[in-house]
């Protein structure tokens, strides 16, 4: 669980080091449609960045559960915002990295799904 805790401070503390460059360094450098995407990326990771530290806090989910919804939730940031920000950051063409954000989103719907899932069947017990 620790090791969990310890990968979403750390994606924490990333989300607000580029939601900073964002705001700072990339205005005027980006287009105005860009830098909102950008800023899109880093929403959304801190979204999950917070689901992931209520998940991996919260004493209801088993290790096994909050080990697939860290994994879910961490890879769709990975997928979703660090295919934005490689391809504003780094000038990745985002024709050749199309498919690798939605799939990021994708994950970020599933893990939802799976809380969704633990949380009905625990409300069914009581």
């Amino acid at each position: 669980m620790y090791k969990n805790l310890t990968i979403t401070s750390l994606l924490g503390a990333l989300g607000i080091i580029l939601g900073a460059f964002g705001a700072h360094a990339l205005k005027g450098k980006l287009s105005v449609e860009a830098l909102q995407s950008f800023e899109t990326a880093v929403r959304y990771q801190m979204y999950h960045v917070l689901v992931l530290l209520i998940v991996n806090i919260y004493q209801g989910f088993s290790p096994k559960t909050k080990q697939v919804l860290t994994t879910l939730f961490g890879v769709g940031i990975l997928f979703f915002s660090g295919s934005i920000y490689a391809i504003h950051l780094l000038k990745i063409p985002s024709k050749s990295i199309w498919f690798i954000t939605p799939l990021g989103g994708v994950l970020f719907i599933i893990g939802w799904i799976v809380m969704l899932v633990k949380f009905a069947k625990t409300e069914a017990k009581k």
